[in-house]
């Protein structure tokens, strides 16, 4: 695409941010759909962060992805709310509407389209931390009318995490329990159950840590899933396949978070298998993305 003077400005705002992958992603994705747009990276300082999303309206930009640590600092600065914005506390996109800004959290529905056939509606999931990414993960379960969410977090974060579910579970009407990671009976028990593990933690981006004992033992039929995408097998991951069962990492989460997000913006749908055959060409990953992605 080539650019002139109406093409219009599309970013991701963090700190830091120059590592993303996101710029390639959406700069595709205007190429192949003929949107007439450029994504751009802006590491921003936090003394910053009001001015930049106010230049989104002053320059009638498509809007912009937020990255940490800005998912929650930026809701003051915006006109209006999505219902999931508000149910996760945390925003990743926001749109420019005619001069409205809007802040939506696209995680959740990207990571439950990245997995392969599969949907959480009347089925169990376990998953292991309650931070940003797992929060809204969580959230999505739950608006999707999952039949019960185990979240396990540690002990020194349980009461607040207990605070966030129950706030939740009142405004879904969804059935979350939580249960601390010490607690590792507890932990078998629950997966023995489920039909979707998830690693909504950081423990294993150094290659070595592992969210959960290894010890434990996965049914035939589960699905495991982790939200890091960097390294593209973290040991949970190889933990996982070596009980031979279906293993996703989080890479197809942030790609179909942007394709959600880049929807919302230009009202054109992502194409996001051949975007990911580009990401395969250039080495990002050797991992199949599903081809029905989200039921």
């Amino acid at each position: 695409m080539r650019i002139n003077g109406h093409t219009r400005m599309a970013a991701v705002v963090a700190k830091p941010i120059k590592h993303s992958i996101s710029p390639l992603i959406h700069n595709m994705a205007f190429e192949k759909t003929g949107v007439n747009g450029v994504y751009l990276a802006w590491e921003v300082e936090v003394k910053d962060l009001q001015a930049s999303i106010e230049n989104i309206r002053r320059y009638d930009m498509f809007g912009v992805n937020l990255s940490m640590p800005y998912k929650q600092e930026v809701i003051p600065y915006l006109d209006e709310l999505d219902v999931s914005a508000r149910l996760i506390g945390a925003v990743n996109t926001v749109v420019n509407k005619n001069g409205i800004l809007v802040g939506y959290n696209t995680d959740g529905k990207g990571f439950f389209k990245s997995l392969p056939s599969f949907a959480i509606r009347g089925k169990k999931m376990t998953i292991l931390g309650a931070g940003g990414a797992a929060t809204a993960i969580i959230a999505q379960a739950a608006l999707d009318n999952a039949e019960e969410i185990f979240v396990f977090t540690r002990q020194s974060s349980y009461e607040k995490t207990v605070r966030k579910m129950a706030a939740i579970s009142r405004q879904t009407k969804s059935s979350i329990q939580v249960l601390t990671l010490e607690d590792a009976d507890s932990l078998q028990d629950t997966i023995n159950q489920s039909d979707l593990l998830v690693n909504g933690t950081s423990l294993g981006m150094d290659g070595i840590s592992m969210p959960l004992p290894e010890q434990l033992e996965l049914p035939d039929q589960i699905l495991v899933a982790d939200v890091i995408y960097q390294p593209f097998e973290t040991p949970f991951l190889k933990w996982a396949r070596n009980q031979n069962v279906t293993a996703v990492n989080g890479l197809g989460m942030l790609l179909y978070q942007g394709a959600e997000a880049f929807e919302l913006w230009t009202g054109k749908t992502m194409p996001s298998q051949e975007i990911w055959q580009c990401l395969e060409a250039v080495s990002y990953t050797h991992l199949t993305l599903p081809t029905t992605p989200y039921v």
